[in-house]
């Protein structure tokens, strides 16, 4: 009897054994066997290219609404500094030369309800000229909009203090994306 309790005994052992080796490698397949993507924000830049200048980014929309400029300019300096490789310099010797305006920043009615207003629509055109210095072929110029819509109770400033923050964003991320991605 004492046998056939010592064979069950090591049964048991090296079955709860066996079941940790099974789980110990099934976590080692699954640790190493993962799928990794990565999603970059850029194509990727020429070597040669080392510099990028950003000019001040003026509003020539018939209203002006003042922050949207200087907070424009500094965010997309900010944003190509912090997702590429490329230096920045203030010479006319930069590799990259970024400049453009605001060229429409116009409210129209979106919505109505009976016969008011129900809802505006802030419509932000940005107007972009990139000049590739050492490739002159890839120098272009074009046009990014945006629209907003906001609660046709408010006035525009009032809108502009919750809408802003949201217009430089994707104002800059749209000019980023047209100058450094290929979509």
């Amino acid at each position: 009897m004492q046998h056939k309790f010592i064979n069950n005994k090591q049964s048991r052992f090296f079955n709860n054994i066996g079941l940790w080796l099974v789980g110990l490698i099934i976590l080692a397949i699954f640790n190493f066997a993962t799928c990794k993507y990565s999603f970059k924000d850029t194509s990727p830049i020429p070597p040669e290219i080392k510099s990028f200048r950003v000019n001040f980014l003026e509003n020539k929309a018939r209203y002006v609404n003042t922050q949207l400029s200087p907070q424009l300019t500094e965010k997309l300096k900010d944003k190509i500094r912090g997702n590429t490789r490329l230096r920045q310099v203030n010479e006319d010797s930069a590799h990259y030369d970024i400049s453009g305006y605001v060229s429409d920043y116009t409210v129209s009615t979106s919505g109505i309800s009976g016969n008011n207003a129900s809802s505006n629509r802030l419509s932000v055109s940005f107007h972009l000229i990139f000049k590739n210095n050492l490739d002159l072929t890839k120098n272009f110029e074009t046009d990014i909009t945006t629209n907003y819509d906001f609660n046709a109770s408010q006035n525009l400033s009032q809108a502009e203090s919750t809408l802003t923050p949201d217009i430089i964003k994707n104002t800059v991320d749209g000019i980023f994306n047209k100058i450094f991605s290929n979509w």
